[in-house]
């Protein structure tokens, strides 16, 4: 069974196994507006937790994506390069960005599950 947990940058990040697979909540999918370009990270790289890992931009801005928790980038969403609007679409689903293999599980244990996510979206 998968869990997923969220940061307050707006990234998602959901554990299968010892694989995590990150994107960006609907929230910031819909911040952002239209999605037109995605760059993503090489396969091999490593992450820190709250690390810059990604780009994502906008008809309104550009914004970096970071890494929920540390690792290594196992695979990228290679669909996103021709179709980044697939990230506005199914932001919590096809429009994921990375795929990583965790060098630390406490970290993502460390970040908000759906619960504390909606009552921060609350402050907002």
């Amino acid at each position: 069974m998968s869990d997923v947990r969220y940061t307050d940058q707006h990234e998602w990040i959901r554990l299968d196994g010892d694989e995590a697979t990150v994107g960006i909540t609907k929230f910031a999918a819909e911040s952002l507006g239209d999605v037109v370009f995605v760059e993503l990270p090489a396969s091999g790289k490593a992450v820190t937790a709250g690390g810059e890992a990604a780009v994502v931009e906008s008809v309104k801005a550009a914004s970096d994506i970071y890494a929920p928790a540390g690792g290594t980038v196992t695979a990228t969403n290679a669909v996103l390069e021709k179709e980044p609007s697939k990230v506005n679409e199914d932001p919590e689903g096809e429009g994921w960005f990375f795929k990583l293999k965790l060098s630390d599980k406490s970290e993502f244990a460390k970040l908000m599950d759906a619960a504390a996510y909606a009552k921060f979206l609350e402050t907002l």
